[in-house]
């Protein structure tokens, strides 16, 4: 008896080896593909589903997820530790500003020729597919070399949100033009309601993108990304400065000590409560204040900005995805950003409101997301980019002095002349950091 029983405990340690040794074989197999991404509004569970879908056409690939808020808190740690990602989705234009860190110490792959590949399961490469116009911006390819770095993600078209409802039952008109804003404006505060507020001082971004484009078209505000000599002392960028000096004081009046990343939903909640009319924003919102109280009959409505002269522009902001150049799997991760572009990711994306810049986008866009996606198609003209990337100069940032700094303006503690000229000056140092 004894006997047999060790040789059933053998029989079993054998078993168990050679189960143990098939798993660790398998394992051992695949490739672990570190994907780090942005928990935004959108919320992570779209990107396990990505997870899953690309596992299960690739399973060879074991992809480690890593979704956060604090995304830059989370990875910088370890990439400091020298634990790169593989692959990561985190736009430039955040405070951390740790994608433009990267950018300006040169520390991300080029992936051109990610363009030129097939997206699996698609016979369609992936520059067919995108878009036209979304690779050729300093926001994919920061040094001006023709090069991209930077893959467009998930675009929205940036323009000012409000309650079409009031709008329908005041009888009132969306402003064409800044006239007839400050003159509905004024209408408004009769009523006892402000005509604008905003989320926080960094959602300027695409507001002043716009008004730039606006005001000289798109080859001014190519000339002001690039920091051109003196663009900044011209008759166009005068216009931008009047109007914004003049919006200063159309501001609902708790805005600015609510224009933070802790209280700016109490800002948003301004257009759902009738307190102010307008607000400039992204296709995000509706998702981020899908729960929030309103007033009856609130219906968002979207308009691109009124007019300076004929031309209205809605700024296209678009995430930006990623390879850093010192990851494990780059070509790995360059198969998997490929994928993102496909009718599968794109239709995963879009059932969390991410809308993918391909060509048949509007296949998947559904409900009020539609109503945005069309303000290109009733006129309004579209500009995207950004700053040109310069080497890191301590206590220089471009964003940080032209929309961060429009807090102090309106709450009247800088003066738009001194907003103007400190503008100027970091303009001067960045171009001087080109050459």
């Amino acid at each position: 008896m004894k006997r047999l029983i060790a040789l059933a405990l053998a029989v079993f340690s054998t078993v168990a080896l050679v189960s143990c040794t098939r798993k660790t074989t398998d394992n051992d197999s695949k490739t672990t593909l570190k994907v780090a991404v942005l928990e935004s509004a959108y919320g992570k569970d779209m990107w396990e589903d990505i997870e899953n879908a690309y596992e299960k056409m690739n399973t060879g690939v074991d992809i480690e997820l890593t979704a956060e808020k604090n995304l830059e808190d989370v990875i910088g740690s370890r990439i400091k530790a020298g634990d790169w990602p593989d692959y990561v989705h985190l736009a430039t234009g955040r405070e951390a500003g740790l994608t433009e860190t990267l950018i300006k110490e040169e520390a991300l792959e080029d992936i051109s020729d990610v363009l030129t590949m097939k997206i699996p399961g698609e016979d369609v490469t992936v520059q067919k597919k995108l878009i036209e116009g979304f690779t050729d911006t300093l926001a994919t390819a920061p040094y001006g070399n023709g090069k991209t770095y930077l893959a467009p993600m998930f675009y929205s078209p940036c323009g000012l949100f409000y309650n079409a409802g009031l709008f329908k039952e005041k009888g009132w008109k969306v402003p064409e033009t800044w006239d007839e804003m400050w003159a509905l404006g004024d209408r408004a505060k009769k009523e006892g309601i402000y005509l604008f507020t905003y989320p926080t001082a960094g959602y300027f971004d695409s507001f002043i993108f716009a008004l730039l484009a606006e005001a000289g078209g798109s080859e001014f505000f190519n000339k002001c990304m690039n920091y051109e000599k003196d663009i900044w002392d011209t008759d166009e960028a005068e216009h931008v400065f009047e109007i914004m000096e003049k919006l200063a004081s159309y501001v609902e009046p708790t805005t600015v000590a609510n224009a933070t990343g802790d209280n700016f939903l109490k800002n948003q909640q301004l257009i759902l409560d009738n307190k102010a009319l307008f607000m400039p924003n992204g296709t995000w919102v509706v998702s981020e204040m899908a729960d929030a109280p309103r007033a009856e009959g609130f219906e968002w409505g979207f308009s691109a900005l009124p007019a300076i002269d004929d031309e209205r522009y809605s700024f296209t902001f678009f995430e930006q995805g990623w390879i850093p150049k010192e990851a494990d799997n780059k070509d790995e991760a360059k198969k998997f950003l490929a994928f993102l572009y496909s009718d599968e990711a794109a239709r995963i994306f879009a059932r969390s409101g991410a809308v993918q810049p391909i060509t048949n986008s509007s296949d998947f866009v559904k409900g009020e997301n539609a109503l945005f996606y069309s303000v290109y198609d009733d006129g309004a003209r579209a500009v995207m980019g950004g700053f040109r990337a310069t080497e890191a100069l301590e206590g220089v940032s471009i964003g940080e002095t032209l929309f961060n700094s429009i807090n102090s303006v309106i709450s009247g503690d800088k003066t738009v002349s001194e907003w103007k000229e400190d503008i100027e000056k970091v303009s001067d140092k960045l171009r001087e950091a080109l050459k």
